[in-house]
């Protein structure tokens, strides 16, 4: 359980410079392939709630997240709802390649 919270502080709450404050980015990749875990007794994306976290600091501290995922709009709403789909429209710049370009990664 604390295990859990102190993943969501460390990629949230806790991601400002020590000395200067500023906020720091994240990275985040592919996402959409992390597994959901037990909560006391409850099934929680601890994904979800970290970019829920990062969202209220975007908006706030100007904190950029930057996220890789293989996911299209539909599929993202369907893993994670239409709230989180709708933050992340606010918070993101979308960068898709077509599916039958070159991948990049060779």
């Amino acid at each position: 359980m604390r295990e859990g919270y102190m993943v969501i502080s460390r990629y949230s709450k806790q991601c400002f410079d020590l000395y200067s404050s500023t906020p720091r980015p994240c990275c985040f990749d592919d996402l959409g392939l992390e597994t959901d875990v037990n909560y006391f007794g409850n099934n929680t994306n601890v994904m979800a709630d970290i970019l829920f976290h990062r969202y209220d600091l975007f908006m706030e501290q100007h904190m950029m997240t930057y996220l890789t995922t293989n996911m299209n709009g539909e599929e993202l709403e369907a893993r994670y709802g239409n709230r989180l789909r709708s933050r992340l429209r606010q918070m993101c710049n979308l960068i898709a390649f077509s599916p039958d370009s070159k991948d990049k990664r060779k």
